[in-house]
């Protein structure tokens, strides 16, 4: 499995701006599907953004028109752009490659199915 690492998770106030990172060492390109899935204590995991390899971004409704999805390719990273933070965005964020691709016209990538997962970084954010 290949390693994917995030950073810049922390403590912001309401309204407040994150952006978090994730290198993926390992693959020699960004695979079809990536994105990030969140977890807060008690509730389900929620795919809240993926970016297929031409781009193309899907995006949960909760985050829609807050949070930036994208990768620099160069870098082999991805991230995930974060403004206007609401209290209810606290989670621990994880970074997940290997995604599922629906070829749809146009496609796009499931925010939710994965084969590979970072660790996480925790995102808190305070009323």
């Amino acid at each position: 499995q290949v390693p994917l690492v995030e950073s810049g998770g922390g403590s912001v106030q309401d309204g407040g701006s994150l952006t978090l990172s994730c290198t993926s060492s390992g693959y020699k390109d960004l695979s079809a599907c990536m994105g990030w899935v969140r977890q807060a204590p008690g509730k389900e995991r929620e795919g809240i953004a993926a970016i297929d390899s031409d781009g193309g971004t899907t995006y949960a409704d909760s985050v829609k028109g807050r949070f930036t999805v994208s990768t620099d390719s160069a870098k082999n990273t991805l991230y995930l752009q974060m403004n206007n933070l609401k209290p209810e965005d606290t989670a621990m964020y994880y970074c997940a490659a290997d995604g599922f691709l629906y070829e749809t016209y146009p496609p796009f990538c499931s925010l939710d199915k994965y084969g590979a997962w970072g660790q996480g970084t925790q995102v808190t954010v305070s009323s």
